[in-house]
């Protein structure tokens, strides 16, 4: 609308003309909202309440009598209340850039006054410090121009030529490089010890190496020696194996040959021994028989009683063969030239038997008994002796 002003927010609008602002001002403060100006009757100005900045580079003496350049930069601006806009609406709102060279002739005198009452090594250590007392100092003197300072801050401090900042400066550097010497031949120490430890470390992890190989090595030429010997160790295993077969073998055919002995040794002579047994009660009962003939003197009853003996004398004898070991070579043919050979074993005995008693009996003729002779030979029905090839005659033979 016409007539109707509105300021920035980073300013305030100046309106004179018409009645007085506050406190006698020549004009009034709008800020924050606009307001209806006359034209013609009312005169509208506007200042700045942004921040602005002051660069100070000032040559200061101190309390030791030595030179520095000294290079600040101050951040202030207007106040945002209306007393302090009033003071610099009227002291700047003609020339606003008259702000920033005002504060820094302010700032410069202030500087030069603080530096003047301080040593060099307060300067330069305490920086903060000699900010914190210009401002202080430069507070009240800002704010009757109502100005407000926001930051000091001291950018450089230097000596010139004089050196005395470097020679100050010069047992630090010195502690500072022995102290940077220290920690470099402690680096280098620990680095050199770190080297060795890692040259022991490869040096043992080499010996273990070679340790773990020279096992490996060992082991393996165990496993040859044992797969070079198992070659060997197989054979004489099976050599062995051979040698208990034939031994095992050889055993068995001794005991073989001990049946075979047994057999054809032990049981014939068992059989012989049990035909002489036979023969020998054969001629106890001959006597028997003999004692009792004797007695009686029947011719007729003796060969009776030989007859009737007769199967005995022949179980007797087919007895003895009972235990022998008998080997029948031709079968049944076999079996029958036993059964005949005991028959003519029994027959045998019996013309023994006969002739024996033959004898004794001329023996009593001659010592004058008168028996009769006997003829020596009783022939059995069914049964007769076997003849040799040449014509004697053969007892019942029998193989072990």
């Amino acid at each position: 609308m016409f007539g109707y002003r509105v300021p920035a927010p980073d300013e305030a609008m100046l309106i004179s003309g018409g009645r007085r602002g506050l406190g006698g001002a020549p004009f009034r403060v709008v800020t924050g909202h606009g307001k209806f100006v006359l034209p013609v009757f009312r005169k509208t100005r506007f200042l700045t309440l942004s921040m602005c900045e002051s660069e100070v580079t000032e040559t200061c003496v101190t309390r030791q009598g030595i030179s520095l350049h000294v290079r600040a930069v101050i951040a202030f601006k207007v106040g945002n209340d209306t007393e302090s806009i009033i003071n610099a609406g009227q002291r700047f709102l003609s020339d606003q850039d008259q702000m920033s060279i005002l504060t820094g002739r302010i700032f410069a005198g202030h500087l030069r006054s603080i530096i003047g009452s301080m040593t060099v090594e307060e300067i330069v250590t305490e920086r903060q410090k000699l900010a914190a007392e210009v401002l202080d100092t430069s507070k009240l003197e800002m704010a009757k121009i109502g100005l407000i300072v926001d930051s000091l801050q001291i950018q450089s401090i230097d000596d010139g030529d004089t050196g005395y900042i470097d020679a100050m400066s010069a047992p630090h550097k010195a502690a500072i490089q022995r102290q940077a010497q220290i920690a470099q031949a402690q680096a280098t120490q620990a680095s050199v010890e770190a080297q060795q430890v890692a040259a022991r470390n490869q040096a043992e992890y080499a010996r273990q190496t070679a340790i773990v190989q020279a096992e490996y090595s060992a082991e393996v030429d165990r496993a040859q020696a044992q797969a070079a010997q198992a070659g060997p160790l197989a054979q004489a295993h099976a050599q062995q194996e051979v040698l208990a077969a034939q031994t095992e073998l050889a055993e068995r055919a001794a005991q073989l040959r001990q049946q075979q002995l047994v057999a054809e040794i032990v049981r014939p002579a068992e059989a012989e021994a049990e035909r002489i047994k036979v023969l020998a009660i054969a001629d106890a009962e001959r006597m028997k028989i003999q004692a009792e003939a004797a007695a009686s003197h029947d011719r007729v009853a003796l060969d009776r009683m030989l007859i009737d003996q007769l199967p005995l004398i022949v179980k007797e004898a087919a007895g003895g063969l009972a235990g022998a070991n008998v080997n029948v070579l031709n079968g049944a043919d076999g079996l029958g030239e036993i059964a005949a050979g005991l028959v003519a074993q029994g027959l045998t005995i019996l013309d023994s038997v006969r002739q024996n008693l033959s004898g004794q009996n001329g023996q009593n003729g001659q010592n004058g008994q008168g028996a009769e002779q006997p003829s020596g030979r009783l022939e059995l029905p069914g049964f007769s002796r076997p003849e040799k090839e040449d014509g004697t005659e053969s007892g019942p033979s029998s193989t072990g």
